[in-house]
């Protein structure tokens, strides 16, 4: 045996014993007569004490010790004179007897310490480095911890886990598909799937009324702090199930995750709110709700009194930031121009301060008196030292640059704890979107998602507007402004999803070349279905009190998509281009 114990494991009670530990060197340190090693694994640090009676074979290999060699240590477990509270082994240590280097190391390009001094790319080359430090072996630990939890209360619900294919038909439809090559087929291709949507479903028609899956799916999109070409997916879908039977499930789900691994204990049932309330008052289908600073329609207080550009639009919409009067001209010319960034979109912005002796200044003065200026703060809910400000033009899009303006001033204003948690379901989305530049309609989650049964003479209206005034049988789970899962109860019947098709633009040969199979398959006695998929990467930095999902993937890929570790995407050689009936065609510059 390489070891009797862990370097986290010995405590007051092991004093006496001897044990014999394996590990990295973490740190080397003389004082006086004495050295110290720290020896670290994946359980914790242990010191090892060598003093006067070391023996000197012992006390040479020590010596010798650099950062991050592998070494085996066999000593006796005594009482620290200087215990160190911070950590758990803390109030012992190890007088050496024994000690071999099982393999030296190189100096590693950065400290592996909590808080290292390698830069992001340094430490993506050397991801096998970067994942000794201890906020990612803490990330993993409760990543493994959240897919253990769910497995045990999905496995208590009777659902089954049943694995789905990687290879698959490509029906692009959304993001983009990652293609494989079929050397067995020429000129045939998989695609990787970006979700088991299909599958899923065909299982329900299969009988296997609760099905789900730890699933790894695959797109082929811009990517940023929360998005991975290769992500992870708690998968789900039920039968016989309306929707407020799958948010009982998983709302139940939710709350057993929060109570078994980070043990907070939210609200015994989680609100819901409307798509149009979501955007009428937050700008966003996935709010942050741990503060106010809601969204107020005022148009018709600004309009008619000779400032163009709220005259020339059709929404005029505000924000009340609390305690904000004091910001500086250099403070609002800032904001001004971080509003015009194209994350955000907007043209210009508006303000108008409730300074605390009540008095009011606004970029707008020549404009409006104060009286219809204190009308416009009243219609806003502000108080005095409040900042209101203003953004316009159409009426959604000016909505969603007011909801990011609103996310970055609770940012700047510490109202978004990271340990703080307001979980949310919005329901009622529409079912279409209506894209002006290539005239149609687009499904606002996917193709296979049921329109609410009392909106179906709207949905097979060939009226625009009727359209237009669907909603879909769908929800979010959102969590701290981000959204977490989604799903819908799906179309079972053929009919009805032939229709889908049909408002998608989607001809009936098309279809059934893309979904013929899934289509078919309804007409075998397909039950009524539903279910949602949870992003799992998301839920597990959001547990773990971060925006950024790369910690909790062991190996993730940056911005480009690239894996700077094995240097991937890379060329192959012309041999197997050759097998896959492939030629590289250079791109146009």
């Amino acid at each position: 045996m390489y070891r009797t114990h862990t370097c986290g494991e010995l405590r007051i009670s092991h004093v006496g014993q001897t044990v014999t530990l394996a590990g990295w060197v973490q740190k080397s340190r003389r004082m006086g007569g004495m050295s110290f090693v720290d020896i670290r694994d994946r359980y914790g640090i242990t010191q090892l004490r060598v003093d006067e009676t070391t023996a000197p074979a012992v006390s040479e290999t020590a010596a010798r010790l650099g950062r991050e060699f592998v070494i085996q240590a066999t000593g006796v477990v005594e009482e620290r004179q200087s215990k160190n509270a911070k950590l758990p082994t803390g109030d012992i240590e190890i007088r050496l007897t024994d000690l071999k280097v099982l393999n030296a190391s190189q100096t590693p390009p950065f400290t592996i310490e909590d808080e290292s001094d390698g830069g992001e790319d340094i430490r993506a080359k050397y991801r096998y480095l970067d994942l000794r430090r201890g906020p990612l072996k803490r990330a993993l630990m409760l990543r493994h911890r959240m897919a253990h939890e769910v497995r045990n209360y999905l496995d208590n619900k009777g659902f089954l886990e049943i694995e789905t294919p990687f290879l698959i038909k490509s029906t692009p439809e959304g993001a983009r598909d990652f293609v494989v090559p079929s050397r067995m087929n020429p000129g045939e291709f998989y695609a990787l799937p970006q979700s088991p949507q299909t599958f899923k479903q065909l299982l329900m028609v299969a009988g296997y009324d609760r099905y789900f899956q730890i699933v790894r799916c695959f797109r082929d999109e811009d990517l940023r702090a929360d998005r991975q070409p290769e992500f992870t997916q708690i998968d789900c879908e039920m039968s016989f199930v309306e929707q407020e039977d799958v948010l009982d499930v998983f709302e139940g789900m939710m709350r057993h995750l929060f109570k078994e691994v980070i043990d907070v204990t939210i609200a015994p049932k989680i609100p819901r709110m409307s798509w149009y309330d979501a955007m009428d008052n937050y700008g966003s289908d996935k709010p942050d709700i741990r503060f106010g600073m809601k969204l107020h329609e005022i148009t018709p207080l600004v309009q008619g009194h000779g400032f163009s550009v709220f005259d020339s639009v059709p929404y005029v919409g505000a924000i009340a930031v609390p305690g904000a009067a004091g910001y500086t001209r250099k403070q609002t010319d800032e904001l001004t121009e971080w509003v015009k960034r194209p994350q955000v979109g907007a043209k210009g912005l508006v303000y108008i301060k409730m300074n605390e002796d009540g008095s009011i200044k606004s970029s707008v003065d020549k404009f409006y008196t104060p009286e219809e200026l204190q009308a416009v703060a009243a219609a806003v809910e502000a108080q005095k030292g409040d900042l209101v400000l203003v953004l316009c033009g159409e009426k959604r899009k000016a909505q969603t640059m007011l909801g990011v303006l609103r996310i970055e001033m609770g940012n700047r204003l510490g109202l978004r704890n990271p340990h703080e948690y307001a979980p949310l379901w919005v329901v009622d989305f529409p079912l279409l979107e209506w894209d002006d530049e290539t005239q149609r309609f687009y499904a606002m989650h996917h193709p296979f998602t049921a329109p609410k049964p009392e909106h179906l003479d709207w949905f097979y209206s060939n009226k625009k507007e009727d359209l237009e005034r669907v909603c879909a049988n769908a929800y979010d789970f959102v969590l701290n402004g981000v959204e977490l899962g989604g799903g819908s109860i799906r179309i079972h019947e053929a009919d009805v999803q032939q229709r889908m098709f049909e408002v998608l633009g989607i001809s009936k040969e098309d279809a059934d070349y893309k979904f013929g199979f899934i289509i078919n398959a309804f007409k075998f006695g397909a039950p009524p279905h539903g279910g949602l998929a949870f992003g799992f990467d998301r839920v597990c930095a959001l547990f773990g009190g971060q925006e950024t999902i790369r910690d909790y993937i062991a190996f993730p890929k940056n911005n480009m998509g690239r894996d700077v570790m094995l240097d991937a995407p890379s060329r192959i050689d012309d041999v197997q281009m050759d097998e896959l009936f492939l030629r590289s065609v250079a791109p146009e510059k």
